[in-house]
Formats: structure tokens, sequence, C-alpha cells
């Protein structure tokens, strides 16, 4: 098991610690500013923190060795002139990083390798650990990006990579609001993988086009890569044959409307949600805070709520803010109100690390 919870917030990046059964908070980094990720690379140890300065813009944070410093971030090329490239909506898209959205490594084989999503929706890939980035050209230049949108943000977002871990020159990202997109050739060629996934939000005609599609998080399972789960807006989504199709999970209490999602690292039929209500809301349903979990591949659910707050709780779960180990036993996630929670039995009990954080964006297990 990990004994280390990293937590990414508006007001910097948490360490929580385990000692003697007790967690603790035991550090904070980049005390004050907005800290949107953070990422610990196992093949190298290097952790990597991303921040957004807002005016000042989106930077990138490596730590070796115990020490941070600050390296390239994905940069945009110049937008050729007289180019009419627009969003879903009609916008001009924006030729610049506005935010580091999603970090993901490499396979085993692919040392110092790195994929980066960010909005305005674009995919980029080192080669030397974070050093120097280049945009996916074969993604970015693909004519049915012009039909992506945002959704939660302004701009197109990449918010989820999902690296098979039987062949790492295939690749799954997940777009808010672009669908899913697979590369098996290490990002030479793209083809939009949402077919079966619908957005009850758009006019009947476009509903069930696969790139408009709106999934918060995509996850892959790591013991079975051909089943992947996604938390769509409209709802929670499966798929068995590794992205070539979903299927919507039904009647799913107390709500199907979500961000986060995590997988069992052995037991592909094992997925926790976050719950809320959708919309105009974004609150827990009746104002209790709980989880949901599947053993069975979403025909049946639990409410996991031994823990947590069942009265006038207004927490909103992120979909990189929740996260578990490779035990499979311990989870944690945090939320917009500053409330940190975890278990180390599968969520049938929580115990509350924190309710004074910040408002957290992600959280990820350490070593």
């Amino acid at each position: 098991m990990s004994d280390h919870v990293v937590v990414s917030t508006r007001k910097g990046l948490f360490t929580i610690e385990r000692d003697s059964g007790d967690w603790r908070i035991s550090g904070a980094d980049f005390l004050g500013d907005n800290v949107t990720l953070f990422f610990h690379d196992q093949r190298s140890g290097h952790d990597y923190a991303a921040l957004n300065h807002g005016h000042f813009g989106a930077k990138l944070h490596r730590r070796s060795n115990g020490r941070w410093e600050e390296i390239a971030t994905p940069a945009y090329p110049l937008k050729p002139e007289g180019l009419v490239d627009r969003d879903g909506w009609g916008k001009d898209i924006p030729y610049s990083l506005i935010n580091i959205f999603s970090l993901e490594a490499g396979g085993p084989e692919e040392d110092g390798l790195l994929w980066c999503g960010t909005i305005p929706g674009g995919l980029f890939r080192s080669r030397d650990h974070g050093g120097t980035w280049e945009l996916i050209r074969a993604l970015w230049d693909h004519p049915k990006r012009q039909q992506w949108s945002g959704g939660g943000t302004d701009w197109p977002a990449i918010h989820s990579i999902c690296v098979d871990p039987r062949d790492s020159a295939i690749v799954r990202i997940g777009i808010s609001c672009g669908g899913v997109w697979e590369t098996r050739d290490g990002g030479e060629t793209w083809a939009c993988r949402a077919d079966g996934m619908f957005a009850a939000f758009l006019p009947p005609e476009m509903s069930r086009d696969p790139n408009l599609q709106d999934p918060h998080c995509l996850v892959q399972s790591p013991s079975a890569p051909d089943r992947l789960w996604a938390q769509h807006h409209n709802g929670i989504f499966r798929s068995d044959d590794g992205s070539a199709s979903w299927r919507e999970i039904v009647d799913v209490p107390p709500s199907s409307f979500g961000f986060a999602v995590a997988v069992h690292p052995r037991e592909p039929d094992t997925a926790w949600f976050a719950p809320a209500i959708k919309d105009e809301r974004r609150i827990p349903v009746d104002g209790k805070l709980v989880v949901t979990r599947t053993r069975d591949g979403g025909r049946t659910f639990d409410v996991l709520r031994e823990g947590l707050p069942q009265s006038h709780a207004y927490d909103v779960v992120y979909r990189h803010a929740m996260a578990i180990d490779e035990s499979g036993d311990r989870l944690a996630f945090a939320t917009t109100t500053g409330g940190l929670y975890l278990t180390e039995d599968q969520g049938d009990h929580w115990r509350e690390i924190s309710h004074t954080l910040p408002p957290a964006h992600a959280v990820r297990f350490a070593p």
C-alpha cells in the first residue's frame, strides 16, 4: 500500500502521510499557488506539478532528488496567417496554452516519454522527462477537431490519457467535448472511438455523434485492458472491447452523474464513482456526500456513506480528485469544499483526514 497522498489545490500542493496508523498533513509545496495537477513517474522517480497562474499562464515543475525546478511547458505553434480554426461553437481556437489538464507516462520501455493533455485541446509528447515538448500534429490537424467544443471549460480539454499496458503504441484519450480518441501507432494516426455514447443535451440528430461526446473521465483496467470505464456527462459508460463500442450503465443510485471514476487494479468489474446532481446545481444528491461502488460490472451498486457527511454537504469531486492505490483497498478523494477522505477497505468505511484544505483539483497516491 502507498502511505502518501498528494492533493493538488487552489492554494498549494499538500502531502499527507500515514504515521503509526494515523494520517496527517506533513508538508506543503507552492503554498498559495494554484496547483492543478500532480504526477509521479514510477519509472524515473520524478514528480511533476502543473500550476496555473491565471494571467501569468500555466507552468510545469519537476522534482528530482527532493528539489523542484521549473521546466518547459507545452507550446503551441504560431497560428498560420489567414487560417480559420474554430471550435464546435464557432469560436476562434487560441493557439496558446491555457491549462495543463492531464499527464501520463509512456510505457515501461519508453524511458523519459510523457504525454500531456491540454486546454485548448492539444496533445503533447515529451521524450526527455518534460525537458521539451512536441505537439501531436496528426491529432491537432485532424479535420474533426474543429467539431470539438468546451464543456465545463471554455475550450476543448484533453483530461484523460490511457496508455495500453500491453502495447504502449496504443493510447486512448478522453476529451470534453470531443469523445474518446485512439491511436494504435504511437500518435501517427487517430480515430474517434465513442460509439454508443450519447449526449442528451444536444439536438436528437447530433446526440449520438461520437465526436461530440462529453466524457468527464476515462480509466482503463490494468488487469483487463479491453475494459474501460467512462464517467460521462450523461451517465456511466463501459467498454469491453477496447473502446470500439460503449454501453450505458443504468439504474445507478442515487445518480449516474459525476466527474470521477476509479477502477480496481486487479478486478475490472469493480469501480467507484462520486455521484452528484448535474447541470446548474453540481452538488451531492440530498446534500449527502456518498461514493458508489459496483463489483459486478455495473449491474448493481453499493452506496457508501459511512464516515462521510450526510447533512448539508455541498462537496463536488472533480475528475482527477479520486484515486486508488496499487492494493485496490485504499482509496482517497478530495472535494471543492476542502474535505479529504480516505478508506482502507474499498469504501465500506471512510475517515475524514481534513476539512480545511483549499478547494481540491486532484488527488494521487505516491511512494
